[in-house]
């Protein structure tokens, strides 16, 4: 699987790009702020429909224009593929494969895979529950893209049940007056349908979990590999999945067990009852997949506060490595891998390393501010990027 061809209008600083690729390695230098990143980014979002820099579509079209059209042309198995993407913010996006509309833009998603590391990685360690799911969900569904739909589901679902929390507060909280005052036949209303959602949001997330569960273990073996490797064997990298389910359940979870589907729907109506008073009080969910977390390690302690800052670059590209060598595994090909500004980041012995690790991948989009940084083993094409202007150097 590789990118032979990038073309881009009105994408971030791109009024228009025409990019040749081919398989190997690729480098794109230049300065800071002339859009060299950009035009990996555009890879990414061919890959999963989003950004690794910001959480919104609105800034992905250049300003002043009203839409950002991304083309890529896809060689996998000796087979090519046009995937086209229009990005319209506060609209519905579209999307065509072979040039043929599709009912929804999830449905390219598979047609071509990456991993992307880059500079907001160490977020992965350092940073907030949410990137270390992210991280997680983005993975499963770059494995299996079924996963989106379930993944965009349990996020309706969820809003759906905080709103009823909400907007049921007064008729379920213990000691309101309007509790003690109301028609015993709107409490049972308000029961039945919070009731209704608990099923909904149990049967979507128990699946979503089960999921990363299986995902997280198939990992394992690959992070524990890639740290060791890209530390030079200075520690033993771990990961263990922390749930929000009741304490028998986590437990069992956290100790690397991955419980059957029904089972985890049974533990999360379980949950629910158990917290039923909380989240009438706060109006909102607090048992599911949006509230879990990967625990990540070194050792016997946290890698979170703990870890140096080399160790938490060499956790974060471990990750990473790690997801590349699971899809390879996965899909008998190489995911197309990014490199997005990480050489300057590292020490020499790391960048070493990294190099060595990833040689041998079908393609390989680095981007750098200096061509230096970037370890002399990893020979390939270059393009010169000045602002938004992409030239191939010659060989």
């Amino acid at each position: 699987m590789f990118l032979r061809h990038l073309s881009l209008v009105d994408f971030r600083s791109y009024p228009s790009a025409e990019v040749e690729l081919e398989p190997g390695i690729t480098t794109f230098v230049g300065l800071n702020g002339q859009g060299k990143t950009n035009l990996v980014e555009a890879v990414g979002y061919v890959a999963g429909l989003s950004s690794h820099r910001v959480s919104q579509d609105a800034p992905l079209v250049r300003a002043g224009a009203q839409q950002a059209i991304i083309r890529a042309a896809v060689v996998r198995d000796g087979r090519e593929q046009l995937v086209e993407l229009e990005i319209n913010p506060g609209r519905a996006n579209r999307a065509r494969l072979g040039r043929s509309p599709l009912t929804r833009p999830r449905d390219v998603l598979g047609t071509v895979r990456t991993v992307l590391f880059a500079p907001e990685d160490l977020a992965l360690v350092k940073g907030d529950p949410s990137e270390r799911r992210r991280f997680l969900d983005e993975l499963l569904i770059a494995r299996q893209p079924r996963w989106a739909a379930a993944r965009s589901d349990y996020d309706k679902i969820l809003k759906q049940r905080n709103a009823l929390l909400k907007s049921a507060m007064p008729v379920l909280r213990k000691g309101s007056r309007r509790r003690t005052d109301r028609d015993p036949e709107e409490l049972e209303r308000a029961l039945h349908t919070l009731d209704v959602w608990n099923g909904h949001l149990a049967e979507v997330g128990s699946s979503l979990l089960y999921a990363r569960l299986r995902l997280l273990r198939d990992l394992l073996p690959y992070l524990a590999k890639a740290y060791d490797e890209v530390s030079a064997g200075r520690g033993a990298a771990q990961a263990t999945y922390r749930s929000s389910l009741h304490e028998e359940v986590a437990t069992q979870i956290a100790g690397g067990d991955v419980p059957e589907q029904d089972a985890l729907r049974q533990a999360m109506h379980a949950s629910f009852e158990q917290v039923r008073e909380q989240e009438v009080e706060r109006g909102v969910t607090l048992v599911g997949p949006h509230r879990d977390d990967l625990v990540l390690q070194l050792g016997d302690l946290p890698a979170k506060g703990y870890a140096s800052h080399g160790e938490s670059w060499s956790f974060a590209l471990g990750l990473r490595l790690a997801a590349f060598q699971l899809l390879r595994s996965d899909l008998g090909t190489d995911p197309v891998l990014v490199l997005d500004d990480v050489f300057a980041e590292l020490d020499a012995g790391r960048r070493e390393r990294l190099a060595a690790m990833v040689g041998d991948a079908e393609q390989v989009l680095v981007t750098a501010a200096v061509a230096d940084d970037v370890p002399a083993t990893l020979t390939g094409r270059t393009f010169h990027v000045t602002l938004g202007e992409v030239s191939r150097e010659p060989d």
